[in-house]
């Protein structure tokens, strides 16, 4: 972690102290007897590296509680936030990085602070056939650490962590589109499979949401779109099954995509992309 900077903490002392009245008599070892910072902080590290995350947690408030405007207090309030993380308990280790970043935003350890809770977000992540609130979460989370931290090692693990998202919400959109398909509602089938072009072009699906473009506007009767799209697919997957099934479907329909000429390519990629290519 970076090195710190002092900034003074306040902390609410009464409030502190009570619930530090029952957790001593639980644990005697955190019973108040004032203590150097660094051996409060040492002794929580190695709670943590045992996996005894109850006490951990503890001797991490136990350092704000003793030393509230040191430096360490600081490192163990995002440290709490973590041990949280790690016993899964993720609403509270959100609000507990959410409080350093309205306490700190400026502090050492707020990269790590939006770090953890996008990684609290994607930890979240459900199958695709269930509410994707979570999944949107950890998108934004993510977004947010790439953008204030570019050139971070989070920043790096964000990007790869949004790849796996944007594949994730991609594969949502193409579930209800396939959906709406089968349901004979075509126009919002379009809507979903536009979605997935528009916004997740880079993800596992966008071939499969061009090839369902074609069916859905053969299906309109909408064969200018159709052929276009059909033409988009084989220039960006000319070797996908998806291309291939869609130009048996074009061709069954003497349509031909290797007749769009690339000016008509772009106008319509462009249309679904703004700058698409």
């Amino acid at each position: 972690m970076p090195k710190l900077t002092p900034l003074p903490l306040v902390i609410l002392a009464g409030a502190l102290v009570l619930s530090a009245c029952s957790s001593t008599r639980r644990n005697p070892e955190l019973a108040y007897v004032e203590r150097p910072v660094e051996q409060l902080y040492n002794q929580a590290a190695e709670r943590l590296d045992k996996r005894d995350y109850v006490r951990a947690k503890l001797l991490f408030e136990e350092v704000e509680r003793q030393h509230p405007y040191s430096e360490w207090a600081r490192r163990a309030m995002v440290m709490s936030a973590y041990v949280s993380y790690r016993s899964r308990d993720y609403t509270t280790s959100i609000s507990g990085a959410q409080r350093y970043l309205s306490l700190h935003p400026g502090g050492s350890e707020a990269e790590y602070a939006y770090y953890l809770i996008a990684l609290n977000n994607f930890d979240q992540i459900t199958d695709v056939g269930r509410d994707q609130a979570t999944t949107e979460n950890a998108r934004a989370a993510l977004l947010e650490v790439i953008r204030r931290f570019p050139d971070s090692e989070y920043a790096r693990d964000a990007r790869v962590k949004l790849d796996m998202v944007n594949d994730q919400l991609a594969g949502k959109e193409m579930t209800i589109g396939r959906w709406y398909l089968r349901s004979n509602q075509t126009l919002a089938a379009v809507n979903r499979f536009k979605k997935v072009v528009t916004d997740y072009q880079t993800t596992s699906h966008s071939a499969e949401a061009l090839h369902r473009l074609v069916e859905s506007y053969l299906t309109l009767g909408l064969r200018d779109q159709a052929v276009v799209a059909g033409a988009v697919l084989g220039y960006n997957y000319p070797d996908s099954e998806w291309y291939k099934m869609s130009y048996r479907l074009l061709t069954n329909e003497g349509l031909n995509p290797d007749s769009i000429d690339e000016t008509t390519r772009r106008t319509f990629l462009q249309r679904l992309i703004p700058g698409g290519k």
